[in-house]
């Protein structure tokens, strides 16, 4: 199977720290394909069995195609010869590994991150701040409008960030939400009277609030999708000009285009358009563009050429009229990311690899 590492291990013990998508590594080339070694179903996939520090892979190379195997706690083989004795048996109180590290996406989970249009004016807000103050932070009080006797203790609070829309459509996806704080309610009224327990920033009248989430961290298994999927990064958290390894992203794709928790998606960089003086095709092995001051890179996806060549086409079958012909270089591959929290219209994913720059419109695809 190509599939697999040339190195890849018959067996592995699984550490503290380790992630799900770290120990696919060691064992394929391709992280997304474990599904695939293991053998899984697809109610498998999506409620896997869990793995722990201690427990052992082991990977099979006798059939036909390589299998893993899960011993939970490096217990014994069946088969194995076992000299009884008294002792001690302990269970190690931890967690499962993870698919991916927690630490990156944990504020990503319990942040409402997206609200659809339309919804901003429905939910309740600050009208008011304690001793009239222009910024509020831990420990101060504030005034909401919208709040009911009965609605959660805890809250979110948060004012509405970038409009995402789809570069392709023109559609409006939602709006970024950006999280400002946390508060808790003091007292309901009209106006209540909410505390607040942590600011991320200063917080103004208007803010917004929405009942807070709980942490929780999905156990899945990163797959590549079951049906072709293709759209663009539309925006980086951070606001960073240059997206690497571990940044979050948002993509113009969600649930209603069968994006789930989970999906690995490649990033690919646009190939380059080149362009040049156009002339008679050379002999084989002469240089199409001998003096640099002949070629010219377009960044412009519509350059003023009247004929292009496609990666791939006989540039004897591209008409001759006109005076600068173009050459589209291919789109290549530049990273991975994995999908952990989905919308409707939108989702969520981290970068877990990156070979080349990646950038914010780049295209994300089925890999």
């Amino acid at each position: 199977m190509n599939d697999l590492q040339a190195d890849a291990p018959s067996e592995y013990k699984v550490q503290k720290g380790d992630t799900l998508w770290a120990i696919s590594g060691k064992f394929l080339k391709e992280p997304w394909k474990w599904p695939q070694i293991w053998q899984m179903n697809r109610d498998q996939i999506k409620n896997p069995h869990l793995i722990y520090p201690g427990d052992i892979i082991r990977l099979d190379r006798s059939g036909a195609y390589p299998s893993l195997s899960l011993i939970a706690g490096g217990a014994i083989p069946a088969d194995a010869v076992v000299r009884l004795e008294p002792r001690t048996r302990v269970q190690p109180l931890s967690t499962a590994v993870p698919t991916i590290p927690g630490s990156a996406i944990g504020p990503f989970l319990t942040q409402p991150l997206i609200v659809d249009p339309g919804v901003m004016d429905t939910l309740p807000r600050i009208v008011a701040t304690e001793e009239e103050r222009v910024i509020v932070g831990a420990g101060n009080s504030a005034y909401v409008m919208g709040l009911r006797s009965g609605d959660a203790i805890n809250w979110q609070i948060f004012r509405p960030g970038e409009t995402l829309t789809d570069p392709d459509t023109g559609e409006v996806l939602g709006f970024e939400a950006i999280h400002v704080g946390d508060a808790r309610v003091k007292r309901f009224g009209s106006p209540s009277t909410i505390e607040v327990t942590r600011a991320r920033q200063e917080i103004n009248q208007n803010d917004r609030l929405m009942p807070a989430r709980e942490a929780t961290f999905p156990s899945y298994v990163p797959r590549a999708p079951d049906k072709p999927i293709k759209g663009r990064i539309l925006s980086v958290r951070g606001s960073v000009s240059d997206i690497a390894q571990y940044s979050i992203v948002a993509i113009n794709r969600g649930s209603r285009d069968g994006v789930e928790v989970g999906h690995v998606l490649a990033t690919m960089r646009s190939g380059d358009l080149l362009y040049g003086t156009k002339s008679a095709r050379p002999p084989l092995g002469v240089d199409l563009f001998p003096n640099l001051a002949d070629m010219k890179i377009a960044v412009t996806p519509n350059p003023p050429v009247p004929d292009t060549i496609v990666a791939g086409q006989d540039p004897e079958t591209v008409p001759t009229a006109g005076t600068f012909r173009s050459y589209q270089l291919p789109d290549e591959r530049s990273g991975l990311l994995i999908v952990f929290r989905t919308f409707e219209k939108i989702s969520y994913g981290m970068i877990l690899k990156s070979v080349r720059p990646i950038s914010v419109g780049d295209v994300v695809q089925t890999p």
